[in-house]
């Protein structure tokens, strides 16, 4: 049976050696960022009580990511991508070993900073992923053949999802059962196996001409940001996950839903975090024998609408249980969205423009989450908790109406 299975297309794009190490690699480094997410977020809440701390964690990490992001996509497309995302997955290590060593009791002399080693670790993180993303996504397209590339972003999708479920979970557990250096020194550890993993990546070099190299920086990038505004495919999928998840996210505020509503602690908070992820690995598992290729623009509409329907049935619930399923619901609609934009990527940017493409691409990724997490922040302190989350919810409702209306061409798009 497992050889049967393994034979199947599903299984085209994991045949690759080096994809798998790059798998390996993402899987490591994802859960050891999801780790220091919610373990950082609790650790926050538990010393400020404030929701608007919280809001800030997502402007902190924002604000560099949209920074770097364009200019680190200009020269993904010149430079070693390997080396790009192996010397930048350092910045988060030495980000980890920050947060280490300052909740160490041996280093108490540090600890009157508060809660500003936090934001410093936050600045270095938003800074990593705004070359990261872009970085990633690149090789990504380097490693695996053209026809695989639908497989390769189910596969890379699922591995992120696993990857999200098993670190908000393992870092809530080790926060909740030992101690915050404990937390903070396993996350350190998973970085430092990440940077072993994509040292064993063996990528093909890419020739880049003289005259490409000499190119005005600013040129490039607007040529990388024209090419997304002139095509509907890219702009429509991109602009559809901004929007939805700037207004629809919620999990910026588990920490007070599991706190004050809920009433679970950090064990609690860790598991309602993996759950959207959880329901991701579970579509991923079904995407990759049913890749949605046939009326792609419509299943990514419907997809992000029940997105925003699961976002207003967890506003309301006080049931622990209940909030579970609707975060894991979400996830898994979410996740049709993510491998549909994913392939769209691949396959309407050329190789040679993928990390400027890819670039812009993050700074829609990083307004929609991160900038949303600060929306969620003070739209929880004037409208109240719950009215917030719910009314973001219903704004998801409305983008997703206005897209269909305004991109016809997203709409009737099918990848086949």
């Amino acid at each position: 049976m497992f050889i049967r299975l393994f034979g199947s297309e599903a299984f085209t794009a994991v045949r690759n050696y080096n994809f798998r190490y790059f798998l390996g690699y993402r899987f490591l480094m994802t859960m050891a960022t999801m780790m220091q997410s919610v373990i950082v977020s609790w650790h926050m809440y538990f010393l400020t009580k404030n929701v608007i701390w919280l809001g800030l964690i997502g402007l902190v990490e924002v604000f560099p990511q949209i920074s770097i992001s364009l200019f680190a996509g200009h020269y993904v497309d010149l430079w070693n991508r390997k080396k790009i995302v192996r010397y930048t997955t350092l910045l988060l290590l030495a980000g980890s070993a920050i947060l280490t060593l300052y909740s160490i009791e041996s280093f108490h002399s540090y600890q009157h900073l508060g809660i500003w080693p936090m934001f410093i670790t936050i600045f270095l993180t938003g800074l990593s992923r705004g070359i990261l993303m872009p970085a990633n996504t690149a090789l990504l397209g380097q490693l695996v053949d053209k026809k695989d590339y639908a497989n390769a972003a189910t596969w890379s999708s699922a591995n992120w999802q696993v990857a999200a479920v098993m670190g908000p979970a393992l870092g809530g557990l080790i926060y909740g059962f030992s101690s915050i250096s404990v937390a903070y020194g396993s996350v350190f550890i998973l970085f430092m196996f990440s940077l072993w993993m994509i040292s064993r990546v063996e990528v093909a070099g890419r020739i880049v001409s003289d005259k490409v190299s000499e190119e005005d920086i600013f040129s490039r990038i607007r040529e990388g940001i024209g090419f997304v505004m002139k095509s509907p495919q890219l702009l429509g999928a991109f602009s559809l996950d901004m929007f939805a998840v700037l207004f629809g996210g919620a999990v910026a505020m588990l920490p007070v839903f599991a706190s004050d509503i809920l009433h679970v602690g950090p064990q609690g908070l860790g598991f309602l975090r993996a759950c959207p992820a959880l329901g991701a690995i579970f579509m991923s598992f079904y995407l990759m024998f049913n890749p949605p290729v046939k009326n792609s623009g419509r299943t990514l509409l419907l997809a992000v609408s029940a997105f925003g329907l699961c976002m207003i049935g967890f506003a309301f619930s006080h049931w622990f249980w209940l909030s579970a399923l609707l975060l894991l619901l979400s996830g898994l609609f979410d996740n049709v969205s993510v491998v549909i934009r994913g392939t769209i990527l691949q396959l309407y940017t050329p190789e040679h423009m993928r990390g400027r493409v890819a670039s812009v691409n993050s700074i829609f990724i990083g307004s929609s989450n991160e900038l949303g997490a600060f929306e969620s922040g003070m739209a929880a302190k004037l409208m109240g908790l719950v009215p917030s989350v719910a009314f973001g919810g219903i704004m998801t409702l409305i983008v997703v109406a206005t897209t269909a209306k305004v991109n016809p061409v997203l709409r009737k798009l099918s990848l086949k």
